[in-house]
């Protein structure tokens, strides 16, 4: 039997799913930096794009605030403000306005109750305690002999909720990009000829959703690979 924090064959899947979202990584950063050089012709900050598309949407409670980094940019439902990135706030980029106007969909998933939404942010604590506790159980259970094959199920359920919330992300990350898209043309935020290149930035961005998915599925097949043979050693 294969051991889990060991190089053996089935580490292949790791690198292959490290190389996945090294790569979408690499072409999320270089698109964004690409299309943060296009200036809007309208000359709107992305600050004030997302406050306009928020106060239209009703949702003039929802405070903006700005956050230290590149691409940091979040909605934070339970705090109820939206906080824009040292790279997206005062920027008239094409790409900072994409971004903005996709945080600003998450709240608008936030005033709709979108289901998909809901659920993620239900799955969070469950997935953190999943990361959590999963490889000290599958240890356990390795030590456990035959004894330990309940442990080791148990264990690779609780990784798998990793997977699982990254499968739940798709549809809010997509649904927040079609969103944003959607309403910056219908509030003429972006001219005719600058909407394709935001949806450039957000479709480069959901790339790196998909990746994250599949490098986990990747990893929970590798578990699976590894004790799966476990009853015949």
């Amino acid at each position: 039997m294969y051991f889990p924090f060991f190089w053996d064959p089935t580490m292949i899947l790791i690198i292959i799913g490290l190389i996945i979202s090294g790569l979408a990584s690499t072409y999320v950063q270089s698109t964004y930096s690409k299309y943060s050089e296009v200036k809007s012709k309208h000359g709107y900050t992305a600050s004030n794009v997302c406050r306009q598309i928020l106060d239209k949407s009703h949702l003039e409670n929802v405070r903006l605030e700005g956050i230290r980094g590149k691409l940091t940019d979040h909605y934070n439902a339970k705090d109820n403000v939206l906080r824009l990135s040292d790279s997206t706030r005062t920027s008239t980029s094409v790409a900072a306005i994409g971004v903005a106007a996709h945080e600003a969909g998450h709240a608008l998933q936030d005033r709709d109750n979108y289901g998909p939404l809901r659920l993620r942010a239900a799955l969070v604590p469950v997935t953190n305690f999943g990361q959590t506790a999963a490889f000290p159980i599958l240890i356990l259970g390795m030590f456990l002999g035959e004894g330990g094959n309940m442990m080791i199920n148990i264990g690779i359920m609780l990784f798998s909720l990793t997977l699982l919330f990254q499968l739940v992300t798709l549809p809010v990350e997509f649904d927040a990009s079609k969103r944003a898209i959607r309403i910056l043309e219908e509030q003429s935020l972006l001219t005719r000829e600058e909407l394709p290149q935001a949806k450039k930035v957000l479709n480069a961005a959901a790339l790196t959703y998909i990746a994250a998915a599949i490098a986990s599925f990747l990893s929970v097949m590798r578990l699976f690979l590894i004790f799966g043979g476990r009853s015949n050693d």
